[in-house]
Formats: structure tokens, C-alpha cells, sequence
């Protein structure tokens, strides 16, 4: 069924002011050819699409209120006729995204073409299990480690994949910078992806157990074995009926010591998505690190792939995660800085505030360049 995970979202956020607007009354022109590869469809294919991801999204969809409202709309659309002129499945595809997200903006939830992007099998919310095949992605994950300056650690990371190999880098990165009096976390061309990375770092930096981040996934997801695993950092806590509730904290780690007392600064920007805003919001929220930069890019349902049919996928929020603390998610909103300044001006700060002069910090600012964009990829809810 799904491979449940904080999606990685470059190819999932949709740059499109109409992504939160009406659905067009007519089809849509045919896109550009890139990404999945485009299939015909027929009148009778194209109802069935519509008609089987409505009953999908009633079935797992993390809201129920809000996905009987998304079945209620693609039923009546598919019995209007609204979707028989479609012949282009990838025409098709971005129609019923954009309706889906007319009647309650998601960033994660996309309908594609071909067969899900994802081995539908059962993994952790956030991070795959060691085991599970992992899909492959198109950015280098740790993109730039090393020392900026004496005592101030950075690393710039594009996506958490936990694969062995990234997880143990990640780990590797704070027993060689042990001794660091800053560590800067480099997250504005951050797609997203799992846990397993943030579990390997985060015992180096909390003098004490700390909850990071509680995740809510629909129980009847939950029963039927294809929710989150549960993991060393993630445990069961009382929720609401029909959900299943986890919290993710750390626990000091047991050996390396010296970095509990190191200031710390996480890099933001519009770009910065998914596992990267579940990372933002745990630092922040603990205190533990100072946010610099632009306001994260709002996508913080997680989910996995279904098929629809043998044409199309769908990728399915099932859960959310939120601040223990408040309640509240960061869906479509995003999560701000504790010091707001452009993207790209945000490693000058955090180089300032680490006791740099400006002119070094500019210098230094000058060398780094992530090759990741930073600008935002959805717009955000009026």
C-alpha cells in the first residue's frame, strides 16, 4: 500500500498560483514533456481515475472531514462529464491536483502519471527503516561539510534519503566537529525525506531529553499495517479518536558531550520543505537553535504513493506533523525565522552573530554556493 514518508517535495510542490485557486472550466492544455511520461486516456479511464482516488482519499486521507469533501467533489466532476475531454493523462493528472487543492490546499498531495514513485510498502512516518529500499533522488544529500572558520562547523544538507551511507556522514560530521563552538545547519535547498539523519545527529546537541515534534496518523492507516514504524526516537503517546499518535524526541547522548553547550543556527529559506521544516521546528521549539533566514515552504503532512489504476499515482498525506507545545502544524504556512532576512544573506548573519566581522562573514558567504534553488515552489494560502 503507501511507503510512508515526509516526501521529499521538489517534485511534488507545484509552482502555480492556480494551485489554490478555482479549477479551469475547460482542459487544460497539454504540459510541457517533462517528469513522468505522459499516457492517453479515454472518457471511461478518466472517470474510473477520478471515481477510484476519491474512494483513496476517503479511505487515508489524514482529515476525513476534508477528504469526504474531496470525494464529494471529484465524484460530482466525474458524473458532469468535467473530465471526459482529457486524452492527456498527464493533462489529467495536474487537473485533478489543482481541483484537489481548490477545495483544501495541500503541498504533498499530487496525482502523476505512472506507477508510484515509491515502493508501496510499509516504513517509518518520517525515515525509512534500514532494510527498505529507498528511492533514488536527483540531489546530492550532504552537499558541503566542513569548518567556515575556526570553531564553526557547517554542513548543507538537499534531502535526507537514510540510507546507511548518508545517515552514518551525518553522524560522522558531529564526532569530527566535536569541538565546534558554532554549528551551522545549512537547510535553504532542503527537500526533505526522514528521520534516520536527525536521529544520528541530534543526541550530540541536547544536554537533556527533549520531545521534538509529535506526528498524527490516521488510525485506520495505523491498523492496517502500513503505518509508522516505531523507532528508538519515536514513541506512542494518548491522542485523539482515530488517530495514532507519536512523539519524536532525543535523549542525551552518552559518550560525546562537548557539543550540548554549542550555539547552534538552522539556515531557512522558501525552499526549505518537509523533513527539513520537521528538523526547523524541532530545534526551534526546544530552543535549541536559532532560525535565520526566510520562512520555510509549508509542507508538513506526510504519506506515501497509491496507484490508481495502472496509468496514474497519487501520493497521500496520511498524518501531520506539529509543535508538542501549541498544536499547531505548519501546513501551507510555513515556519518563520527567529531572525528574518533574505535567503541568501542568512549564512552572513549567522556568521555575525557567531562573533564574525560583517566583511568575513561576506567573504565567507561569497565561497558557499548551494546549487539548489531557494526560491519557494507553492504559493502561500491567502
Amino acid at each position: 500500500m503507501f511507503k510512508l514518508r515526509i516526501a521529499a517535495t521538489a517534485a511534488l510542490l507545484v509552482s502555480t498560483a492556480a494551485a489554490f485557486g478555482q479549477p479551469t472550466p475547460a482542459p487544460a492544455p497539454t504540459p510541457a514533456p517533462t517528469g513522468p511520461a505522459d499516457v492517453l486516456v479515454t472518457k471511461d479511464e478518466a472517470r474510473q481515475t477520478a471515481t477510484e482516488l476519491a474512494q483513496k482519499l476517503e479511505d487515508t486521507y489524514v482529515f476525513p472531514d476534508v477528504a469526504h469533501r474531496y470525494a464529494e467533489m471529484l465524484r460530482a466532476n466525474a458524473a458532469s462529464g468535467a473530465y471526459d475531454g482529457f486524452t492527456s493523462g498527464r493533462a489529467l493528472a495536474e487537473r485533478l491536483t489543482l481541483d484537489l487543492r481548490a477545495v483544501s490546499p495541500d503541498a504533498h498531495l499530487r496525482v502523476h502519471t505512472g506507477a508510484p514513485m515509491r515502493p508501496m510498502r510499509r516504513v517509518v512516518a518520517a525515515g525509512d527503516s534500514a532494510a527498505a529500499p529507498r528511492p533514488v533522488f536527483p540531489w546530492k544529500p550532504i552537499e558541503e561539510a566542513r569548518w567556515l572558520a575556526p570553531g564553526i562547523a557547517y554542513i548543507r544538507f538537499n534531502v535526507f534519503p537514510g540510507d546507511p551511507e548518508t545517515v552514518a556522514a551525518a553522524r560522522q560530521f558531529m564526532v569530527d566537529h566535536a569541538d565546534a563552538k558554532v554549528i551551522i545547519f545549512d537547510n535553504r535547498t532542503h527537500h526533505g525525506g526522514g528521520l534516520a539523519e536527525m536521529n544520528a545527529m541530534f543526541p550530540y546537541l541536547f544536554g537533556k531529553p527533549a520531545t521534538l515534534v509529535t506526528m498524527d496518523t490516521r488510525a485506520s492507516v495505523d491498523r492496517s499495517g502500513h503505518g509508522p514504524d516505531d523507532h528508538e526516537m519515536e514513541r506512542l503517546v494518548s491522542g485523539p479518536a482515530g488517530v495514532v499518535r507519536r512523539e519524536h524526541y532525543v535523549l542525551p547522548g552518552k559518550t560525546e558531550k562537548r557539543l550540548f553547550n554549542a550555539k547552534v543556527f538552522v539556515l531557512t529559506s522558501g525552499a526549505t520543505a518537509s523533513a527539513a521544516e520537521h528538523m526547523t521546528l524541532a530545534l526551534k521549539h526546544t530552543h535549541r537553535a536559532t532560525i535565520v533566514g526566510e520562512t520555510t515552504a509549508g509542507a508538513g503532512h506526510y504519506g506515501g504513493e497509491e496507484a490508481i489504476g495502472d496509468k496514474f499515482g497519487v501520493f497521500i498525506p496520511v498524518g501531520r506533523s506539529f509543535d508538542p507545545d501549541t498544536g499547531k502544524d505548519w501546513e501551507g504556512g510555513g515556519i518563520a525565522p527567529d531572525v528574518a532576512v533574505p535567503a541568501d544573506q542568512a549564512l552572513t548573519e549567522a556568521l555575525v552573530r557567531s562573533g564574525l566581522d560583517r566583511a568575513e562573514a561576506e567573504r565567507i558567504n561569497a565561497e558557499v554556493k548551494p546549487s539548489g534553488s531557494m526560491a519557494r515552489r507553492t504559493p502561500r494560502p491567502s
